[in-house]
């Protein structure tokens, strides 16, 4: 009865010191896993704007203003709703970025508006929106689109 008592409390013991001195590296990338706004990277994205590919100086300075931006909420998507936030009716024509990193390929549309910027996320099937405050991409948007 004791050694019943004795080794479950022992081995949670472990598992909490396991968890509680995780290496930065293993945290960062099991926050990395869960992350809604990942930081991009410039080797792994393409960024089209109305079909055009941006190249250097335009490239890094949108993949730093969106790194930069403040995230402030996430959508949620009613099931069989996600037309309606991948392409919305009154926005202007979005920023596509295509990220390609290890074995995942994922694809953001920016929406620019005056108050905010909108982001759809598209990972494989799985769509994820959500709202992002960041005046310099969309200074950035509008100086790309000459509005």
């Amino acid at each position: 009865m004791t050694w019943a008592v004795l080794v479950p409390i022992i081995l949670v013991s472990l598992l909490k010191i396991l968890l509680t001195c995780l290496p930065t590296g293993t945290v960062n990338w099991l926050i990395g896993i869960f992350e809604t706004h990942s930081k991009l990277n410039e080797k792994d994205v393409t960024i089209t704007i109305s079909g055009m590919r941006l190249e250097g100086e335009e490239k890094l300075s949108i993949i730093n203003y969106f790194n930069e931006a403040i995230f402030i909420k996430k959508h949620y998507i009613h099931p069989g709703n996600e037309q309606n936030f991948s392409h919305p009716v009154n926005s202007r024509t979005p920023i596509v970025i295509d990220v390609k990193s290890r074995n995942k390929d994922v694809r953001l549309w920016i929406y620019s508006y005056n108050d905010r910027i909108e982001v759809v996320k598209l990972n494989k099937k799985k769509v994820i929106a959500y709202s992002l405050m960041s005046e310099s991409l969309q200074n950035s948007f509008l100086a790309v689109h000459g509005s």
